[in-house]
């Protein structure tokens, strides 16, 4: 493909390229013992909020190892589910780090799901116990289903507890998840019952400013691990104070996002869970420590992606050339 061309890459076309979740844990999993190494460049994400709840950010970064440098341009709207719309959209550019030259632009949903998820695995490999087998879900959307895929592919997993504030989504996603991973999905009515006694909790509802959390103290388990995919939007501040060790993927951003507002009652994280992933500092260290890892989704994940579809993607003829 010429420099004068781009390779665009609808949802489908994505989708299509097959990248399997796997794979996509391994990417992260590197690509954080880079950014604990320092290797890797990525600003705290800048954006705009046209409503409530809502933003549109800019999501930049390079990974010189992988030659992967672009930007994802995401929207999250927590209103667009009673439009008939995704809560996520938005758009990815990949750019030649040697020319600056734009080599593709793809619908980032898939990407942003799947990272995602595999993020939340890669924290896991770290902090969550290795005989975790009861995973907590809250929230049975998208981000639902792409981080117990990705945990799946780690741990053992026996049993799923499933809340969502509406019981029929709760009740379809048990049904789908347990056929896909061939594990026992039960949907709760109750929020606890998808938090005490679990040995992993993923929160992965909208995020929100000014949230009223609904996880209070005492309810996370000894021993257990939780991914917050949603910041703190369902665990109270006390809640999150009881943790041994709370990580962050990235501690100049979490700064970012105090200063806008939010993580208001979070105490400070003792480590970058790229630190982690490079052994600078440690992750579990006994079967009883309560852990936790504030994802707030970097582009380095996108980035570790989006070059992996996109070479695919070239491989195999997928997507539609369009000129500069």
């Amino acid at each position: 493909m010429g420099q004068s061309n781009i390779l665009y890459l609808s949802r489908k076309d994505v989708e299509q390229v097959g990248l399997p979740m796997a794979e996509i844990i391994e990417a992260l999993d590197q690509m954080f013992k880079e950014k604990g190494q320092g290797k890797v460049e990525m600003p705290p994400k800048p954006g705009i909020h046209t409503r409530p709840d809502a933003f549109i950010h800019a999501m930049p970064a390079y990974i010189p190892s992988l030659g992967s440098a672009g930007m994802k341009w995401v929207s999250g709207y927590p209103g667009n589910q009673a439009k008939g719309l995704p809560y996520i959209t938005g758009l990815l550019i990949l750019n030649d780090p040697d020319t600056g030259v734009p080599l593709a632009v793809m619908d980032c949903r898939w990407i942003t799901a799947m990272r995602t998820g595999a993020a939340t695995a890669v924290a896991a490999r770290y902090l969550a116990r290795k005989d975790s087998s009861r995973v907590g879900i809250i929230a049975c959307g998208v981000q639902g289903r792409s981080n117990l895929h990705a945990l799946g592919c780690l741990f053992n997993l026996k049993a799923v507890k499933a809340y969502d504030r509406r019981p029929e989504i709760a009740g379809r996603y048990a049904e789908e998840m347990s056929v896909q991973l061939h594990v026992d999905v039960e949907p709760v009515s109750e929020v606890s019952q998808a938090v005490k006694g679990m040995d992993i909790v993923v929160t992965s509802g909208p995020i929100l400013k000014n949230p009223q959390p609904a996880i209070p103290p005492g309810w996370l388990a000894e021993g257990a691990f939780a991914s917050p995919v949603d910041f703190d939007s369902y665990w109270q501040g006390a809640a999150i104070a009881e943790i041994d060790k709370l990580a962050t993927d990235d501690l100049q951003q979490l700064e970012y996002y105090r200063r806008s507002g939010y993580f208001r009652s979070t105490p400070e994280p003792y480590a970058d869970l790229g630190q982690i992933a490079a052994g600078l500092k440690a992750g579990r260290q006994s079967d009883a420590e309560r852990t936790m890892s504030i994802n707030l989704g970097l582009a380095l994940d996108d980035m570790a992606t989006a070059i992996r579809v996109y070479r695919r993607a070239v491989e195999r003829g997928i997507g539609t050339e369009l000129p500069l």
